[in-house]
C-alpha cells in the first residue's frame, strides 16, 4: 500500500451540508476500496489563484490515505463525474513527504491541544 494525498476544490455555491455530503461521498469511495484514511483537513473557503468556471473562490479539502494504486483511478473518475468538484490533485507521497506530513499533523494537534487548555 502506498501513501497518497488528495486535495480537491468544491464549488463555492454549495451549502455547508452539501459540502460535507460531497466530502463524505469521496471518503466513502476510499473506504469501500479498502483505503485507510490517515488525516482529513478542511481548509475552508479560499480565493483561487485564477478564475475557474467563472468562480474566484472554492472550498478546499485535503485527505491523506493509504491505498492500492487501483483505488486512485476509481477516485479520480468520481471526481471528474461530480459537478461539485472544480479541481483536484492526487499524488503518491514518497518517504520524505510522508515524514513531513506526520510532523505537520503533530504540530497541528499540539496547537489544538494548547487552544483547548
Amino acid at each position: 500500500m502506498n501513501q497518497y494525498e488528495t486535495v480537491f476544490i468544491l464549488t463555492p455555491v454549495l451549502s455547508d451540508v452539501q459540502m460535507k455530503e460531497a466530502v463524505e461521498k469521496f471518503k466513502g469511495i476510499l473506504t469501500a476500496e479498502g483505503a485507510e484514511i490517515i488525516n482529513e483537513e478542511s481548509w475552508g473557503l479560499r480565493k483561487l489563484a485564477y478564475p475557474i468556471q467563472k468562480k474566484s473562490t472554492g472550498f478546499y479539502q485535503l485527505i491523506e490515505f493509504k491505498a492500492e494504486p487501483s483505488t486512485i483511478a476509481k477516485l479520480e473518475v468520481n471526481y471528474r463525474r461530480d459537478e461539485r468538484v472544480i479541481r483536484f490533485l492526487t499524488f503518491r507521497q514518497d518517504k520524505f513527504a510522508a515524514e513531513y506530513a506526520a510532523k505537520r499533523r503533530n504540530i497541528l494537534s499540539n496547537k489544538q491541544e494548547e487552544k483547548q487548555a
